[in-house]
Protein backbone atom coordinates (compact mmCIF):
# COMPACT_ATOMS: atom_id res chain seq x y z
CA UNK A 1 0.00 0.00 0.00
CA UNK A 2 1.12 3.68 -0.59
CA UNK A 3 -0.25 6.64 0.63
CA UNK A 4 0.49 9.95 -1.29
CA UNK A 5 0.83 13.32 0.54
CA UNK A 6 0.49 15.90 -1.81
CA UNK A 7 -0.57 19.21 -1.95
CA UNK A 8 1.75 22.63 -2.39
CA UNK A 9 4.83 23.90 -0.99
CA UNK A 10 4.50 24.88 2.31
CA UNK A 11 1.45 22.82 2.75
CA UNK A 12 2.84 20.09 5.19
CA UNK A 13 2.91 17.14 3.39
CA UNK A 14 6.84 15.97 5.37
CA UNK A 15 5.32 17.48 8.94
CA UNK A 16 2.11 14.78 8.07
CA UNK A 17 4.19 11.99 6.94
CA UNK A 18 6.67 12.31 10.15
CA UNK A 19 3.99 12.65 11.94
CA UNK A 20 2.43 9.53 10.38
CA UNK A 21 5.94 7.57 10.80
CA UNK A 22 5.60 7.85 14.69
CA UNK A 23 2.40 6.56 14.32
CA UNK A 24 3.15 3.54 11.77
CA UNK A 25 6.47 2.71 12.56
CA UNK A 26 6.25 -0.36 9.99
CA UNK A 27 5.98 2.10 7.14
CA UNK A 28 8.60 3.22 5.07
CA UNK A 29 9.05 6.64 3.34
CA UNK A 30 9.93 7.32 0.01
CA UNK A 31 10.70 10.70 -0.34
CA UNK A 32 10.73 11.39 -4.50
CA UNK A 33 13.11 14.72 -4.31
CA UNK A 34 15.60 12.76 -3.39
CA UNK A 35 15.10 10.67 -7.09
CA UNK A 36 15.11 14.20 -8.72
CA UNK A 37 18.43 15.02 -7.05
CA UNK A 38 20.26 12.07 -7.67
CA UNK A 39 19.61 12.30 -11.77
CA UNK A 40 20.25 15.94 -11.43
CA UNK A 41 23.76 14.75 -10.40
CA UNK A 42 23.87 12.41 -13.29
CA UNK A 43 21.77 14.77 -16.53
CA UNK A 44 20.91 17.76 -17.13
CA UNK A 45 17.49 18.83 -16.49
CA UNK A 46 16.55 21.39 -19.27
CA UNK A 47 13.60 23.01 -17.74
CA UNK A 48 15.01 23.21 -13.80
CA UNK A 49 12.22 20.48 -12.56
CA UNK A 50 12.71 17.13 -12.44
CA UNK A 51 9.50 16.13 -12.62
CA UNK A 52 9.64 17.38 -16.08
CA UNK A 53 12.38 13.68 -16.78
CA UNK A 54 10.41 10.78 -17.73
CA UNK A 55 12.73 9.14 -16.23
CA UNK A 56 12.04 10.87 -12.94
CA UNK A 57 8.45 9.85 -12.91
CA UNK A 58 9.76 5.99 -13.89
CA UNK A 59 12.07 5.80 -11.16
CA UNK A 60 9.68 7.18 -8.64
CA UNK A 61 6.91 4.91 -9.73
CA UNK A 62 9.73 1.52 -9.71
CA UNK A 63 10.70 2.44 -7.10
CA UNK A 64 7.78 2.96 -5.04
CA UNK A 65 6.78 -0.60 -6.40
CA UNK A 66 9.98 -1.88 -5.22
CA UNK A 67 9.55 -1.38 -1.59
CA UNK A 68 6.23 -2.45 -1.48
CA UNK A 69 6.73 -5.98 -3.13
CA UNK A 70 10.66 -6.15 -1.45
CA UNK A 71 9.41 -5.14 1.94
CA UNK A 72 5.88 -6.08 1.99
CA UNK A 73 5.19 -3.13 4.17
CA UNK A 74 2.95 0.48 3.76
CA UNK A 75 5.12 3.31 2.16
CA UNK A 76 4.38 6.98 2.72
CA UNK A 77 5.07 9.29 -0.41
CA UNK A 78 5.23 12.90 0.83
CA UNK A 79 5.09 14.94 -2.55
CA UNK A 80 3.99 17.70 -4.54
CA UNK A 81 2.51 16.27 -7.47
CA UNK A 82 -0.02 18.58 -9.29
CA UNK A 83 0.71 17.58 -13.40
CA UNK A 84 -2.43 15.58 -14.10
CA UNK A 85 -0.40 13.73 -17.33
CA UNK A 86 2.39 13.03 -14.38
CA UNK A 87 0.17 12.22 -11.84
CA UNK A 88 -1.85 9.70 -14.25
CA UNK A 89 1.65 8.22 -15.63
CA UNK A 90 2.86 7.56 -11.57
CA UNK A 91 -0.21 6.64 -10.12
CA UNK A 92 -1.32 4.61 -12.96
CA UNK A 93 2.17 2.46 -12.76
CA UNK A 94 1.32 1.64 -8.85
CA UNK A 95 -2.14 0.72 -10.07
CA UNK A 96 -1.05 -1.39 -12.79
CA UNK A 97 1.54 -3.29 -10.45
CA UNK A 98 -1.42 -4.17 -8.04
CA UNK A 99 -0.65 -1.71 -5.66
CA UNK A 100 -3.19 0.12 -3.24
CA UNK A 101 -2.63 3.56 -3.55
CA UNK A 102 -4.32 6.02 -1.03
CA UNK A 103 -3.60 9.89 -2.62
CA UNK A 104 -4.45 12.28 -0.32
CA UNK A 105 -4.31 16.46 -0.84
CA UNK A 106 -3.35 19.46 1.71
CA UNK A 107 -5.37 22.13 0.66
CA UNK A 108 -4.21 25.24 2.60
CA UNK A 109 -4.44 29.22 1.65
CA UNK A 110 -2.48 30.87 -0.09
CA UNK A 111 -1.63 32.86 2.57
CA UNK A 112 -0.82 30.45 4.77
CA UNK A 113 1.50 28.91 2.26
CA UNK A 114 3.22 31.80 2.15
CA UNK A 115 3.91 32.27 5.50
CA UNK A 116 5.10 29.08 6.26
CA UNK A 117 7.48 28.98 3.23
CA UNK A 118 8.71 32.54 4.54
CA UNK A 119 9.41 30.66 8.20
CA UNK A 120 11.19 27.98 6.49
CA UNK A 121 15.25 28.11 5.71
CA UNK A 122 16.55 26.09 2.91
CA UNK A 123 20.02 27.14 2.81
CA UNK A 124 21.20 28.86 5.96
CA UNK A 125 24.95 29.71 5.19
CA UNK A 126 23.54 31.25 1.71
CA UNK A 127 20.44 33.75 2.12
CA UNK A 128 20.47 34.49 -1.37
CA UNK A 129 20.18 31.10 -2.55
CA UNK A 130 17.33 30.85 0.26
CA UNK A 131 15.39 33.76 -1.06
CA UNK A 132 15.42 32.29 -4.37
CA UNK A 133 14.27 28.65 -2.83
CA UNK A 134 11.79 30.72 -1.30
CA UNK A 135 10.74 32.67 -4.67
CA UNK A 136 10.51 29.57 -6.61
CA UNK A 137 8.42 27.45 -4.01
CA UNK A 138 6.01 30.29 -3.95
CA UNK A 139 6.17 30.65 -8.17
CA UNK A 140 4.69 27.09 -7.51
CA UNK A 141 1.79 28.01 -5.08
CA UNK A 142 -0.95 29.37 -8.12
CA UNK A 143 -0.36 25.45 -10.24
CA UNK A 144 -0.54 24.24 -7.06
CA UNK A 145 -3.68 25.40 -5.90
CA UNK A 146 -5.47 25.26 -9.77
CA UNK A 147 -4.39 21.76 -9.93
CA UNK A 148 -6.45 20.80 -7.32
CA UNK A 149 -9.40 20.16 -9.42
CA UNK A 150 -7.55 17.94 -12.33
CA UNK A 151 -6.18 15.69 -9.77
CA UNK A 152 -7.44 12.19 -10.08
CA UNK A 153 -10.61 11.25 -8.88
CA UNK A 154 -10.11 8.93 -5.72
CA UNK A 155 -7.92 11.53 -4.29
CA UNK A 156 -9.24 12.63 -1.03
CA UNK A 157 -8.67 16.18 0.12
CA UNK A 158 -7.82 17.18 3.73
CA UNK A 159 -7.73 20.48 4.94
CA UNK A 160 -4.25 21.38 5.74
CA UNK A 161 -4.04 24.04 8.17
CA UNK A 162 -5.46 21.19 10.82
CA UNK A 163 -2.60 20.48 13.00
CA UNK A 164 -0.36 17.47 11.73
CA UNK A 165 -2.01 14.94 14.61
CA UNK A 166 -6.12 15.59 13.56
CA UNK A 167 -4.25 15.15 9.50
CA UNK A 168 -3.21 11.98 10.85
CA UNK A 169 -5.80 10.72 12.61
CA UNK A 170 -8.18 11.49 9.34
CA UNK A 171 -5.34 9.66 6.80
CA UNK A 172 -5.16 6.21 9.09
CA UNK A 173 -8.92 6.29 9.45
CA UNK A 174 -9.51 6.69 5.60
CA UNK A 175 -6.52 4.21 5.05
CA UNK A 176 -8.27 1.52 7.83
CA UNK A 177 -11.81 1.89 6.36
CA UNK A 178 -10.50 1.10 3.12
CA UNK A 179 -8.43 -1.88 4.04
Amino acid sequence: MIVWVNGAFGSGKTTLVDELRTRWPEALVHDPELVGYVLRQIAEVPTGDFQDLRLWRRQVADLAVGLVEEYDRPVLVPMTLVDPGYAGEIFGALKGAGIEVHHFFLKVSRQVLEERIDGRSFTPDDPARDERVRRWCKDRIEPCLAAADALPADTTFLDGELSPRELADQVLSHVRAGA
